[in-house]
């Protein structure tokens, strides 16, 4: 028995643990992708005067020293001294907007096989996004600066410390997403039984 066999057998007789597992590897072939792409929008950005642009919004309360805490919070300047200013936060959002787009289309046509409309899935799934980037950037102001204070600086690891943090931060985010996405997934991708037979036309009057 082939191997394709097999997988069309175990689907249909545990379809959830099939779905389930599909859209498991998907998310982690997207992980991949933004790990080796995250390094180089930072990179590019990097290499711009935006590292020296503050870009600190929406102020939700404080810090345990006192000082403001901010969802989206990128101090101008290198890492770990600083946030990464702009550049670090246009790396982070058009890493995950690449990603998102990829994933909306792969999970819709191959993990959920959804025939409903794609544009309210597209408008639900951006809302969820939208959701999802500031409970995660919320998050990541916890442990953003001292994963970077640690293995740049604590370790000693220079530049290949930075690496390491984009890959652990990246590896952070996206675990998030997917333990948030798939029961979203399970109601905007949704399929409709397709009729198996026709109606067929009205005959003519003779």
């Amino acid at each position: 028995m082939s191997i394709r066999t097999r997988w069309a057998d175990f689907a249909t007789k545990r379809p959830g643990i099939a779905q389930f597992l599909v859209f498991f590897v998907l998310s982690n072939g997207i992980t991949v992708l933004q790990l080796v792409i995250m390094p180089v929008f930072k990179a590019l950005f990097g290499l711009t005067s935006l590292v020296g642009t503050d870009f600190q919004a929406l102020p939700i309360g404080t810090n345990v020293d006192g000082s403001q805490y901010f969802i989206f919070d990128y101090s101008a300047g290198e890492l770990p001294a600083g946030g990464g200013g702009l550049a670090y936060f246009l790396a982070v959002q058009v890493t995950l907007a690449i990603a998102q787009i990829i994933n909306f289309f792969a999970q819709r046509n191959v993990t959920f096989k959804s025939n409903t409309s794609a544009w309210r899935a597209a408008f639900w799934y951006v809302l969820a996004y939208i959701v999802i980037t500031f409970g995660a950037a919320a998050l990541q102001g916890l442990y953003k600066a001292p994963i970077y204070e640690l293995l740049i600086t604590t370790w000693d690891l220079g530049s290949t410390g930075g690496v390491i943090a984009d890959f652990v931060t990246v590896i952070i985010n996206t675990a998030i997403s997917f333990w948030v996405f798939f029961p979203i997934f399970k109601v905007i991708f949704k399929r409709v039984p397709e009729n198996e037979e026709q109606p067929e036309p009205a005959a003519q009057g003779s």
